[in-house]
């Protein structure tokens, strides 16, 4: 699986491939033709790893969302741009590395994007501040999205972030009216917006940015208003029953899916996307190409009113008085 790192539903995948090194060491060591035999335990390992990967509950989706081998927001940029120029800063207070910006060329699109990136090592994951942003950040998020505004870039947003960073000084210089501002903005943005969600949607740290006119989640992300955990801890006073949660929530994207908040799901080849990058990101390549193609059909105006047409018709309430 390239990875010490397993979850405790992956370990028989882990156990064959460990049958096939030792199988083929044993191969170079003794000049045996052991390669029938390690076709037929590669296919079994395939065979398991759709076994698994496709029978997924839903805690185990986030916990594969949360996966330390998972790919960032930065590994898929540089895996699906010819070009790409970060821009800094939000002009008023500083900037915030929780949420990279800048253009970028996908095929021959040129785009604007911005994407929330936790970071890989200790040393850089404090840096990123593991993927909380500020309200810095969101405000560089809007500045850029202007930019894109001002020349037609369409924006692409990634999305995967634990949340909005709750500190004290993230409160004081106005996390809350950051990323309601961005809201407000975003739903009139002059340009299409695409959001996918590549791991954690965390609450409004995640919509902050994901205000869009497509919404697509990949397969094993989740997107809710609060953590697994955070819902256990208020509503069950014990953050252990975080599983419980996750199923009452229904958090991950082909919940998302059916109550019509996401308009795509992206398969992720051989079962995760930290199994494959290179696979994960010919496909959301493709697909960002194919909706931003039939988007650019509408007029703007038209386009606005789908978008806010699409977040009215999210959820169901009572008219009546």
């Amino acid at each position: 699986m390239g990875s010490k790192y397993i979850l405790e539903f992956e370990q028989p995948l882990l156990d064959i491939e460990k049958r096939i090194e030792n199988l083929r060491q044993t191969s170079v060591n003794t000049g045996v033709d052991a390669s029938t035999t390690i076709k037929k335990m590669e296919f079994e390992l395939v065979e398991k790893r759709n076994e698994i990967y496709k029978n997924l509950s839903r805690w185990e989706r986030v916990q594969l969302a949360r996966h330390p081998k998972r790919p960032y927001s930065l590994d898929y940029i540089k895996k699906i741009t010819s070009y790409w120029f970060e821009l800094h800063g939000d002009r008023n207070f500083a900037d915030d590395p929780a949420i990279v910006a800048g253009i970028a060329v996908i095929d021959t699109i040129k785009v604007i994007i911005i994407a929330q990136e936790k970071g890989r090592g200790t040393k850089e994951k404090v840096y990123r501040n593991f993927g909380m942003p500020k309200p810095e950040g969101y405000r560089k998020a809007l500045r850029i999205m202007k930019i894109a505004e001002k020349f037609n870039f369409p924006v692409i947003s990634l999305l995967d972030t634990p949340g909005a960073y709750p500190g004290l000084g993230a409160e004081e210089r106005g996390q809350g009216q950051a990323i309601a501002n961005n809201l407000i903005e975003m739903s009139q943005l002059k340009v299409p917006i695409i959001s996918i969600v590549i791991g954690e949607g965390a609450s409004g740290g995640a919509l902050g940015i994901g205000l869009a006119d497509k919404i697509i989640c990949l397969e094993n992300t989740w997107y809710s208003v609060i953590s697994p955990e955070g819902c256990a801890s208020i509503l069950f006073r014990d953050s252990s029953r975080a599983k419980e949660a996750a199923d009452a929530m229904k958090v991950t994207s082909y919940d998302l899916l059916e109550m019509g908040i996401a308009d795509e799901i992206i398969k992720e080849p051989n079962g995760s996307a930290h199994i494959d990058i290179d696979a994960t990101s010919k496909v959301l390549k493709e697909t960002i190409i194919r909706n931003y193609t039939n988007l650019k059909k509408y007029k703007i105006e038209d386009l606005i009113e789908k978008r806010i047409e699409k977040y009215s018709n999210i959820g169901s309430y009572d008219k009546r008085k």
